[in-house]
């Protein structure tokens, strides 16, 4: 039988650094490990750059101790140790990452808070790009709010699976072109996910790793709003060609993009930015626009971090409306469908540029 050091070192070693390839314990990241009766005191000792994770690697060991020691306590404490700064950018340039096979281009759909319309935009993103001529594929990973479901009328249909070198694969759905899969269609749409961020980040590879995706030009990722372990799993685990910012132009919405934009900008996370694309940003009457929320937040802060703006999407109930019935605007012709169009042509060039780089 293990005692409470081995049974400590063997939990350790199953965690990983967030954007290492390295677990705690082969990390040397493990300083002290303190017994008092019920009460087991670890104390993590991290360069600047980790130290920057520790609410996640607190929350990852938590929930690794509660879900294989639940009859003991534990306390996660942190140290910075500047001596392992010297090490630390060369480990962070080794981290293996999942190619997923015959996927061209993976792009996150990202904001820095939600109801911006992140959802609705990578839907019509992805029917343009499908109408464009390419193949794609369109991930919600939002796995706590799912949206894709309804937009694309799929709320009551579930994937498929089959048996793959005995493994379970999901086959996704496909609606109006684009091969589709959301937790929205695997899990009761009244039921809520509650998860930790550990469980709602190996969903998300699932989503990538476990599904029969097939040959595509574009697979889009519908992101969570925030900067989560979700976002630091994405870097962490795939090569995402780029990601794509939203935001409405007020400042209680830009400040937060900014927040996305410096997390994607990060050494450690380093995903190039395409551009940013601002949504409600007028309303128009009889041609003249009225800036409800404010007028051209979003192309300031593209100009503040030398970042495309990719263009302005208006105040329209066309746009709601079609999402609640489940038929993206853009499956129609009209001049909505036309500024998508324009924005998916700015993205797809944008694309070829970062690839020649």
């Amino acid at each position: 039988m293990k005692n409470q050091k081995e049974k400590v070192i063997e939990i350790l070693s199953d965690i990983k650094l967030p954007n290492r390839n390295e677990d705690l314990i082969s990390s040397k990241s493990v300083n002290n490990i303190k017994y008092d009766k019920d009460l087991t005191t670890i104390t993590l000792s991290l360069n600047s750059s980790e130290i920057k994770y520790k609410e996640i690697i607190k929350r990852n060991c938590l929930f690794h101790f509660e879900n294989k020691d639940p009859k003991s306590r534990y306390e996660i404490e942190f140290i910075l140790d500047k001596n392992k700064d010297e090490n630390a950018d060369i480990s962070d340039k080794n981290i293996e990452k999942t190619i997923i096979p015959n996927i061209k281009n993976i792009i996150a759909i990202s904001s820095g808070k939600g109801g911006v319309g992140k959802s609705t935009i990578s839907s019509n993103i992805s029917v343009s790009l499908s109408k464009l001529g390419y193949s794609v594929g369109l991930i919600d990973a939002d796995i706590f709010g799912p949206s894709i479901p309804t937009i694309f009328n799929t709320e009551n249909e579930q994937p498929n699976y089959k048996i793959i070198n005995e493994k379970n694969i999901i086959i996704p759905l496909e609606q109006y072109g684009i091969k589709l899969i959301s937790m929205g269609n695997v899990i009761p749409k009244e039921k809520a996910v509650i998860w930790r961020g550990p469980m709602a980040s190996s969903a998300l590879k699932q989503l990538f790793t476990d599904v029969e995706w097939g040959k595509l030009d574009y697979l889009i990722v519908d992101l969570p709003p925030g900067t989560s372990d979700i976002h630091i799993t994405l870097s962490q685990n795939f090569n995402i060609t780029g990601t794509i910012i939203i935001s409405t132009p007020q400042k209680v919405s830009t400040i937060d993009a900014e927040k996305a934009i410096s997390m994607f900008q990060h050494k450690n996370t380093n995903i190039p930015i395409i551009g940013l694309i601002e949504n409600m940003s007028y309303f128009q009457t009889d041609q003249k626009k009225h800036y409800l929320f404010g007028d051209g937040g979003g192309k300031k802060i593209a100009k503040k971090h030398s970042i495309e703006f990719l263009g302005e999407i208006p105040v329209d109930n066309k746009i709601s409306e079609s999402c609640d019935n489940g038929y993206p605007i853009t499956l129609k012709e009209n001049s909505i469908s036309d500024l998508f169009m324009k924005i998916s042509k700015n993205i797809d060039d944008k694309i070829i540029s970062i690839k020649k780089k």
